[in-house]
């Protein structure tokens, strides 16, 4: 996932955020970036808040959240709207992405108040206790391709368990993402979350502050290690869903046209700007003909059905990864080409013969990209699939449970998808590994990812 670029840290003093309506090219939003002292001034306010916001009852906490969520849905209007001005997401989508984050907020209005420790079992006149507390000042870097949904999980999960955020959205949705933090804000006492406007120098600027206790990333890998880095100086927790290179396996047996249907709405749904998109296919060689036929048959489909790429700089990043797997032999069976018109639009484009040397396999595209590489058995794809410096998902299309069940034990990803690009259970939560990131980003489990444990041994008085 692309998101907070890596800037030298400049002072953003006179900056301004310009964000282009990638439909059209024209102005959408501009914003100041935050300067050194109003960045000092959200920090040290959320340090003062903190405490008072700690001792607050977490029902009360709760309900805090679940006001905040009720007025989140009656502003799914405007929220929607700005989101689509901003990264090109279509208006379905968008407000989708606005009734998602509202029932994320409301999920953690439930499960923070019983969020819970432990007894333990000590001597008999005392009594032993693992308590979780909150961590202090969270500072919460979201991305643009899902905005508000991305952000309600983790501002919900730091406020319910009594930490403060200070909150910057990313500088390709700016005004997306401050509308939905001043909703929320607008049920919390004041300081309990702050937010500031900028780009990578802000992020960063938080990031390295002695004020903070825990950073909290959804973005690029290259930003997240700068980001652990700095939490490694500081003493911060690092929180970090990153990029993803995710694959897809289309064994010996599976239909070719529900396969394609499948590829096609992993590879394309959002422009291919979600962070378990599909972006590399492994298919078996017996039903590669066919899957590929109805793949590219379903990418003319598609063609109506997504919006643009957040940006011409995006939309430049995945046409050279078209391009070079082009001039490195590839073939191109749709799309592929810039065009004509204002905007940012990408078609949906299919490539077969890829290499494992190609940047379309070996990076995250991010993009309505299928590149598909033929190969021998389920053991060759499953080879492939696994050697990859990233680890956020998978998906498997197979009828041998044999070979699910190899899938989900083998593949070194937090999330294996068997038979469907998309889905899972409410309350899921998964860990990236090596360059995806690192901790649990939803479910119950982010909230111990917000809080820390306290022991407590409580003897009588002596003698």
């Amino acid at each position: 996932m692309t998101d907070i670029a890596e800037r030298p840290l400049a002072d953003p003093s006179d900056r301004v955020l310009t964000v282009l309506d990638p439909r059209t090219g024209e102005v959408a939003t501009e914003l100041p970036v935050a300067d050194e002292p109003a960045v000092a001034d959200a920090l040290a306010s959320a340090r003062a808040a903190q405490a008072g916001w700690a001792r607050t009852p977490a029902a009360e906490r709760g309900a805090a959240l679940r006001a905040a969520a009720a007025a989140v849905r009656a502003a799914a209007d405007e929220l929607a709207e700005l989101n689509t001005r901003e990264t090109g997401k279509t208006p379905d989508d968008a407000r989708g992405g606005i009734e998602a984050g509202a029932g994320t907020l409301e999920q953690y209005a439930e499960l923070g108040p019983v969020h819970r420790g432990r007894s333990l079992q000590g001597g008999w006149g005392a009594t032993d206790l693992m308590v979780p507390m909150p961590r202090g000042v969270v500072a919460v870097l979201t991305p643009w391709n899902d905005p508000v949904a991305v952000a309600a999980g983790l501002l919900g999960a730091a406020l319910v368990t009594g930490n403060t955020v200070v909150h910057k959205p990313s500088e390709r949705c700016p005004a997306t993402g401050r509308r939905f933090a001043e909703i929320l804000a607008d049920h919390l006492p004041d300081g309990v979350l702050r937010i500031v406007d900028g780009d990578g120098t802000i992020g960063a600027r938080l990031a390295r502050s002695d004020e903070v206790d825990v950073v909290a990333h959804v973005g690029s890998t290259a930003a997240g290690r700068a980001i652990a880095e700095s939490c490694a100086r500081t003493g911060a927790r690092a929180l970090l869903e990153n990029g993803g290179n995710d694959p897809m396996i289309v064994d010996a047996g599976a239909d070719p046209a529900w396969a394609a249907e499948q590829a096609a709405l992993g590879s394309f749904a959002n422009a291919g700007q979600i962070c378990v998109s599909v972006e590399r296919i492994y298919v078996h060689r017996d039903v590669a003909e066919p899957f590929l036929a109805e793949l590219t048959a379903r990418a003319g489909e598609w063609a109506d059905r997504i919006g643009p790429l957040v940006d011409r700089r995006q939309r430049d990043h995945v046409h050279d990864h078209v391009r070079g797997a082009l001039a490195e032999g590839a073939e191109l069976r749709a799309g592929g080409a810039l065009p004509d018109g204002p905007g940012a639009y990408y078609p949906p484009t299919v490539l077969t013969g890829c290499t494992p040397s190609m940047a379309v396999l070996r990076e995250e595209t991010f993009g309505p990209v299928a590149p598909v590489r033929v190969v021998p058995d389920f053991d060759t794809a499953l080879r492939e699939a696994a050697d990859d410096r990233y680890g956020l998902a998978a998906v498997v299309l197979t009828a041998d449970m044999g070979h699910a069940q190899r899938a989900w034990r083998e593949l070194p990803v937090g999330t294996v998808k068997i038979n469907a690009a998309f889905g899972g259970a409410p309350g899921g939560a998964a860990q990236p590994r090596r360059a995806s990131g690192q901790g649990f980003g939803y479910g119950p489990e982010l909230l111990d990812e917000m809080t820390t444990t306290t022991v407590v041994h409580i003897a009588p008085p002596g003698p």
